[in-house]
Formats: structure tokens, sequence, C-alpha cells
């Protein structure tokens, strides 16, 4: 794995089953500095409180389908903000509707992920971010 497997990764899902189910991807990946959040809002206030003590998240697993806020709010939040729109973002979905997707890539998303999947297509998806973004 080229990129750091120290890096703050936050797991942003409604269900605390999907999330501890992503979490165990991440570990078997390397990854072992996993955040969590319920949703977009929370997702947000880990977001700016783990920046505020200078160890700011460098990658966000986030579900589309969340109640408060949902994740394309939530990647519009972030892209809005100065200090977090070049965070890697990876958007969860149980369905690829292309509609979805098209409105997600404008957002600023960069890549998305359909449930359900294993370990080895997240490692892909991850791989692409990192490598797009020059991380990797």
């Amino acid at each position: 794995m080229a990129y750091k497997p120290n890096m703050k990764v936050l797991v942003v899902d409604d269900m605390s089953t999907m999330r501890k189910i992503i979490k165990n991807m991440l570990l078997q990946l390397g990854f072992k500095n996993i955040l969590e959040a319920e949703d977009g809002r929370k997702g947000f206030e880990v977001i700016e409180s783990a920046h505020k003590m200078g160890e700011p998240v460098e990658f966000i697993m986030s579900d589309w389908n969340m109640p408060e806020v949902n994740g394309l709010d939530f990647l519009k939040l972030l892209k809005d903000s100065e200090a977090h729109k070049e965070i890697p973002f990876l958007m969860i979905t149980a369905e690829a509707e292309q509609g979805n997707v098209m409105t997600a890539v404008k957002a600023g998303v960069d890549n998305f992920i359909v449930k359900p999947f294993s370990a080895q297509v997240l490692k892909e998806k991850i791989d692409k971010i990192f490598a797009k973004k020059g991380l990797a």
C-alpha cells in the first residue's frame, strides 16, 4: 500500500453494522486510524475537531442515504470548506443510478462504490482515488 496506513480515515454511515463491516475491511487493508460518524453533520464535526487538533482526516468514505445530512450534502459541505475541500471522498451507495452518479461527480466526489462490495473492490477504488490525486 503506497498511501500511509496511519492516515486518519472517516467512515460515515447511519448503520452501525455497515460502519463495522467497512472498518474491518479497512483494517484488513492495513489502515489503523479509523474514525466513525453516523451522518454527515456528525462527520463534519469529526473532521473539524481533528483539523483543530492538528490531526486532519485524510480520507472519507460516506454512505449516500442517511437521515439528517446525507452523503451528497456532506460532500457539498466539505467542498465548500476551504480547509477540507481537498480530502479524498469515496461515496458508498446502494444503487449506481446514472443521474445520482453525475450529481455527485459535479459536486466533487472522487469515486463510488456500490453495496455490497468486497475488500478487494474497496482497495481498487481507494488505489484509484489516491493515484488520481497523486497521493499513491
